[in-house]
Formats: structure tokens, sequence, C-alpha cells
């Protein structure tokens, strides 16, 4: 039989009040690398405390710091649903509180089942600590992106999109990114919380970080450019579906896109907030026409369908000479926003917002061709779902060139949240190698490029029109080969394999 393990780390154990303290600090000192994304090398510095903690208590109270620490991140980087429950749907800011923390606390389960796992079969080796520490954490962010429809804003790898891990993106994507983050910074710390040679691991660990960071590769080529026109109208959450303001927002939008003379006009969300059959008689007739010639393409958000048939939150795409609309319905719905999960409705009957209850659209849909270009619509946060865009490169001759978000986060107010979904999509470009036209409600209204970079860009929370040039792209990056065909399981059964291997060790020992 082999000997014990080696013990923990030869470092004075610390209070338990003063170390859930420090996790609760650390978890939400990670909200700023999701923001100001400059600031990358702080989410390693914070996953690293985590690591360093984990080895030196047993696996309860690993469990608790993991807990806290995932609450106090999920909570500081998800406050500004507060906004959405308190001041727009009526909920007592308490319960709202509330809320937001219950749902944070739950979201944080899966991190503790990692720490506590991560105490208990510790190897004591920095490197190999490292690695195990890297696939709970991996292990962990995935359960929390896919399980009961999935949450994965915050994944670890956006703090990383102006960093050098970025580099990753086109082969790994995102959870390939925040394993790496996790492995690295957990290497680093271990090897330097280490009495002897100290400083040899830490060097390794950033010896590993500086020759995947220059990882370079291209795997698209240019096909050819658009013009586009990108709406922002601005239009105030309190307005939006209000019967007295829904008429002057409706001509605001419609004006926008008649008045366009790019190649494409693209208006957000809801742009139209009534079902065509709502609408004044003719109208929807009209304004088909109006794009039926002419050299201008149209792409809009408008919810469609009908009692009988139920409803859908679409984008309608009118072209010259198209026989018929074309027609994407989201496929990833929000829980509470789009439909009410089994069990919360009384939730739901509390908040004064106008909920829907709407169908699901295919997962693999079809892109709208414009010009020979083939644009992949996502709706509001479809675009945090990496795994599921890259269904729709299953096919490259009919995979997307570029893509197209049009979304409504005015129900969060001016926060936060406007920052981090404009990282999320830079990451979506990142991983694909497309470029990603943003056209919001609110903002951030802007056309990222191939490599993830703003090119252009309207001030959020203004009104007005974004003109520019979109170049298409085709090929497939490994990262759409992969996850075309397997989703997320590679990385899963990767690392279900690393833990059970080191689980297997610590029960022969």
């Amino acid at each position: 039989m082999a000997g014990p393990l080696p013990p923990a780390l030869p470092v004075r154990p610390l209070s338990l009040p003063f170390d859930l303290v420090v996790a609760a600090v650390a978890g939400a000192l990670q909200t700023a690398s999701y923001v100001y994304t400059e600031a990358w090398w702080l989410q390693l510095m914070c996953a690293g405390w985590l690591a360093w903690r984990g080895v030196m208590t047993g696996a309860g109270r690993a469990a608790a710091l993991g807990w806290l620490f995932g609450t106090a991140w999920m909570a500081t980087g998800t406050w500004w649903l507060f906004i959405s429950m308190h001041r727009y749907g009526g909920l007592p800011g308490w319960m709202a509180l509330l809320a937001v923390l219950a749902l944070s606390g739950f979201l944080s389960v899966y991190l503790a089942a990692a720490m506590g796992a991560f105490s208990r079969w510790r190897f004591g080796k920095p490197w190999l600590d490292a690695l195990l520490f890297a696939a709970l954490w991996m292990l962990a962010e995935l359960a929390r992106g896919v399980i009961f429809t999935g949450f994965p804003w915050v994944a670890s790898g956006y703090a990383h999109v102006d960093g050098p891990l970025a580099s990753l993106a086109p082969f790994v994507g995102v959870y390939g990114i925040g394993f790496m983050a996790a492995l690295i910074s957990a290497w680093a710390a271990l090897s330097f919380a280490q009495a002897r040679r100290r400083w040899v691991g830490a060097a390794v660990a950033v010896g590993v970080f500086a020759v995947t960071a220059n990882t370079r590769a291209g795997f698209t080529t240019p096909t050819h450019t658009l013009s586009v026109t990108l709406l922002q109208g601005n239009i105030p959450q309190e307005e939006k579906f209000a019967s007295d303001h829904l008429g002057a927002a409706l001509e605001w939008h419609v004006k926008g896109l008649v008045g366009a003379r790019s190649d494409l006009v693209i208006a957000p969300e809801t742009a139209v907030p009534l079902l065509p059959q709502q609408l004044p008689e003719g109208f929807w007739d009209d304004l088909r026409k109006r794009f039926a010639s002419g050299r201008t393409s149209a792409l809009f958000g408008v919810p469609l369908g009908s009692e009988q048939t139920g409803y859908t939150n679409s984008a309608v795409g009118f072209s010259p000479g198209a026989k018929e609309d074309y027609r994407y319905a989201k496929h990833h719905l929000v829980p509470f926003g789009e439909f009410i999960p089994v069990g919360f409705k009384w939730f739901t009957q509390l908040m004064n917002i106008p909920l829907g209850d709407f169908n699901r659209g295919a997962l693999n849909a079809p892109s709208f061709v414009v010009n020979g270009e083939r644009i992949g619509p996502n709706i509001c946060y479809e675009d945090l779902f990496g795994e599921e865009l890259a269904a729709r490169f299953s096919n490259p001759a009919r995979a997307p060139t570029m893509f197209a978000n049009i979304s409504n986060i005015g129900w969060f107010g001016d926060t936060i949240a406007v920052d981090q979904h404009l990282h999320i999509s830079r990451m979506r470009s990142l991983e694909f190698e497309r470029a990603m036209m943003r056209a919001t409600n609110t903002g951030a209204t802007v056309i990222i490029d191939h490599r993830g970079h703003v090119t252009q860009s309207l001030k959020p929370f203004t009104v007005g029109f974004l003109e520019g040039n979109v170049q298409g792209r085709e090929g497939l990056t490994p990262f759409a080969w992969w996850c075309s065909r397997y989703g997320l399981w590679p990385l899963a059964l990767f690392g279900a394999l690393v833990v059970a291997v080191f689980a297997g060790m610590r029960h022969r020992r």
C-alpha cells in the first residue's frame, strides 16, 4: 500500500470567520475583471487564492469557502437582476434582494462541491493539485452553464477576453479558457506556497502561461463586405410596452428601417412590439413591400404567433426579391421572462412585468442571406451559449459568415450588464472568428470584427444609428468543428476523467 497523503501546506490555518470574509471578498473582486477586462490578472489572483486555501483545510471548510466565494462572485456579477424585479417588476426591495442572493447561492452549490472534492482528493504536488483544481473548476462552470437551462453569465473565461488567454478561444472556447486560467493560477499559487523550490513551480506555471498566450492562428478567410445600419432607440423600459408610448416607439423604428441606404439595416429585439395582426391594417404589407425592391434588406425583432399556435420571440427579415419572409424564432428562452419554470408561477404573479410563455425555436436555424452573406441571428442572451451557436456550423456550406445579436437589456438599467454582455459577444467572435453586429435598445450597439475587437460603436443610452462595414468569414475554427459535433461533452468528459483518476489515487492511498 502507498503511504498517506502529504500534509497540507506548512502555513498556520487561519480562523474560520477570517477565511469566510476573505472568500467573499475574493469572489466579489472577480466582478471587476468582467467589466474592466484589462484587469484579467485579478481573476487569476482570486482563483489562485481559493486553490491555496483549498489545500490547507478539510473538505467541509473548503466547500464552505467555495460556496461563499461563488455566492459573492454571482451576486456582485448579476446584482442588476434586482433592478428588473424591483424597479420594473414591482417586487418589494427586500424580496428582490433575497431572490438575487438565493439564485447566487443556488448556482454556487457546484463550486462548493468542487472545492470539497478538491480538498479531499488533492495529491500534495502543486502541478497535480493544480490540474485537479482546474478540472473541478471547469466541471462546476459547465454544470452552472448547462443544468436547469443554464446560466453561464460571468463564466471565468469572459474575464480574459482582452487577456493573453484569449488566443485559446478558437481552440477550446470560453470554458477551456476558464480551465487554463484555473490551472495556471492554482499552479503558481500552490508552488509559491511551498517552503522549498517555491519559485521553480511558479516559474514553470508562468512559462506555460506565456507559451499559451502566444498561440496565434487564423482558421477562416474573408468573403465579402456588407454595409450595415444598426438602430438604437433607447426606449425607456417603463415605456417599452406602455400603450400610450407604443405608437411613438414603433414610428421611430420604422422610420429608421425604411430610411436606411445600406445593404442591411437591423433593429433591436421587439423593435416592433406588437404581433403583425395587431398592427394597423396594411401596415405589415406596406413594410414588406418597402424592402421588396431596391438594395436594402432588413432584420428586426417582433413577436410572432397566435393563441392557437403559440407565440415566439422572433426576428423577421425582409429582402429584395425574396419569395417569403425570413423568420428566426429564439431557441434559448429566459426562465421567468419567456417561460415559467414548473412550481414558480406564484413568483411571477408577484411581478408586474409583461412575461411571455413562448415556444422554443429550432436549435440549428437557417441563416438570413443578404448579398450572399449568411447572417446568423441570435436574440437577447442567446449569445451566452456558444455551444448552441456552434450547432449552426455542422454543415460548413450553410454556416453563418457573420452573427447578428438583437437585444434589449433595458430591464437592467445603466449597469455593468451592458459591458458584460458586450464582452460575451466578443468572446463568440473569438471562438468562431466571425464578426458580430449588435443592435440593442439601450446598448451596447456595436460592430465587432472576427478578432473580437469593437470597430465601431454607439454610446449606450443614447438614440442613434450606427453605420459601418462588416466583413464576412468562412471556414471553421477547431472550436466550431468539435463543438458543432459533440457540444460541450469533450470538455466535460476530460474534466470527469481527470477527477476520476485523482479519486482513484486517493482511494488507493
